[in-house]
């Protein structure tokens, strides 16, 4: 699964990139590989076109959507995730469909306009970041185009269960996320709105419940 970058530790005191440089270094793999489910359920019937994913991470989602025809940019803060990702991308033959782009979301964006803007999970501690970035995101949206955000609805059951502490004091609703999406009604309409429940492999190796939200917007022509 790819997985969208937060702040640091959550705390400002560690630069995301050194942060999620380290945590990559420390495993030979993060996440799981497969596509997020949502993005595999809403495109796979879709014509391909142009697209961008942000927060890539070891590209799993980037990669799937190359496989299906599709000319993807993909950015995230952490080099090491990114070698990772072209690693997987050259294995699975879709390397010339692809350009990976090392990004601080809050500081700099992919260039160009996308019939698709991928965020999924792109969770920031400092939420005024992450809506500024998903504006920016929204302006990316080429006209006819699709903006998919998919978000966590609340903190991992073992940390609930065990009173661990999450740098994420809350997560926006998707009511939350349109409004301080401010986009203009007559150019946008959405598309899907849901709350769901998906099973997610916890630290100690026990599949646990996580509720998730996914917000799909069109850009109208």
């Amino acid at each position: 699964m790819a997985h969208g970058h937060g702040s640091g530790d959550g705390t400002g005191t560690i630069p995301d990139e050194e942060f999620w440089d380290a945590r990559y270094a420390g495993s030979d793999r993060v996440w799981s590989g497969n596509p997020n489910v949502v993005l595999v359920r809403e495109i796979r019937d879709r014509v391909p076109g142009t697209a961008l994913e942000l927060g890539c991470g070891e590209g799993a989602d980037a990669i799937w959507l190359a496989a299906r025809g599709w000319r993807v940019t993909a950015a995230d803060v952490s080099g090491v995730a990114l070698g990772r990702a072209a690693e997987q991308a050259a294995a699975a033959g879709v390397a010339d469909r692809i350009d990976w782009q090392r990004h601080d979301l809050a500081v700099s964006f992919p260039a160009g306009s996308f019939d698709l803007v991928s965020a999924q999970f792109l969770h920031h501690p400092g939420e005024i970041f992450r809506a500024g970035i998903l504006r920016t995101a929204a302006s990316a949206v080429a006209p006819g185009g699709t903006l998919l955000i998919v978000g966590h609805a609340e903190p991992p059951p073992w940390e609930q269960e065990h009173d661990h502490p999450h740098p994420m004091e809350r997560f926006p609703t998707n009511g939350e996320v349109l409004a301080g999406l401010a986009l203009p009604a007559k150019e946008w309409e959405v598309r899907l709105d849901e709350e769901f429940t998906r099973t997610q492999t916890g630290p100690d190796g026990r599949p646990a419940e996580r509720v998730d939200t996914a917000l799909m917007l069109r850009r109208r022509d």
